[in-house]
């Protein structure tokens, strides 16, 4: 398979799931240290799905310092097939995580005063 930046087994791979990890560990950190963020559902999903972002990430992570350290590629198409799958998951339910939560914040700053006495 051709060398791309970013693939499985390679410096950059490892960066981008370091990244990918330290991104999801710190929307958990600010989800947590809001108050009351565990009375909203789509907080919790939100917290949930970063949480397998955290162990996708990092197991993949793990993957690649392995495959660095004994200089193992992991270009191999099966393999390959099942980060994508895995990644696609993951960035599904963090796609959906994410904008159930915004919407949430969308509906309770601006729209939850609509109909208030004036």
């Amino acid at each position: 398979m051709k060398e791309l930046m970013g693939s499985p087994g390679s410096v950059s791979g490892l960066l981008l799931r370091l990244g990918q990890c330290l991104f999801a560990v710190g929307s958990i950190g600010v989800m947590v240290s809001a108050s009351g963020f565990s009375n909203y559902t789509a907080f919790c999903y939100l917290i949930a799905s970063m949480g397998l972002q955290v162990l996708w990430s990092f197991g993949l992570a793990c993957l690649d310092v392995y495959a660095l350290r004994i200089k193992q590629d992991l270009q191999n198409p099966v393999l390959v097939s099942l980060f994508v799958v895995g990644d696609w998951v993951t960035a599904t339910l963090s796609l959906a995580a994410a904008c159930s939560s915004a919407g949430i914040v969308v509906l309770y700053s601006k729209d939850l005063h609509f109909c208030a006495t004036v």
